[in-house]
């Protein structure tokens, strides 16, 4: 059953209404400002049995000199020095991956290659000797190595770090370059 509702003012009210109305800019209102902004906002759903780049490796500033030397970063974020190259400011990190597959389930993890070139605006530097994150920590190569699944959740993370090689006398820019890892779940 519906019900019809009519609010019908009496008159002396309309006519304060209408007063109050009228006068209503004449009486000083605050001022307000109005702004507005974008922001964004991403999500990834995964499928079971897949995994994503979380961040690239990344040797972050060097210094190259008259000698050759090599930037490592390790897979829990340290970064050394060896040879003719000076580490400048922060930055360097390992790439980060993370997946989702089934607890207990055991992940063939292989490189595409042992070694990668990157490249930029002077001679191309080599990075070899990649290392996954895990305990121990475990070199990576095209041959399979194997890890466990082991959050009752089925979700997984790993870091990979390397070894950057820096030819003497590098020239001054950026670099860049990729590497393939394959996970094979059992």
């Amino acid at each position: 059953m519906r019900t019809r509702h009519t609010l019908s003012p009496q008159p002396l009210l309309r006519g304060i209404a209408a007063c109050a109305l009228a006068m209503a800019p004449a009486i000083g209102a605050p001022a307000f400002a109005q702004a507005s902004a974008q922001g964004e906002a991403d999500a990834i759903v995964l499928r079971p049995l897949s995994f994503f780049k979380v961040s690239d490796l990344d040797f972050g500033d060097i210094v190259a000199s008259n000698g050759a030397g090599t930037v490592r970063v390790a897979p829990d974020g340290a970064r050394t020095r060896a040879g003719g190259v000076t580490l400048a400011g922060g930055g360097g990190e390992p790439a980060r991956f993370a997946g989702l597959g089934s607890y207990n389930r055991q992940v063939n993890i292989s490189l595409g290659a042992n070694s990668i070139w990157i490249t930029g605006p002077g001679q191309r530097m080599r990075v070899r000797d990649f290392q996954i994150g895990s305990t121990p920590t475990a070199m990576l190569s095209t041959a399979p190595t194997r890890f466990r699944i082991t959050s009752t959740l089925g979700n997984f993370n790993f870091p990979v770090g390397a070894t950057l090689e820096v030819n003497a006398n590098q020239a001054p820019g950026d670099y860049s370059g990729s590497f393939t890892i394959t996970l094979d779940y059992l």
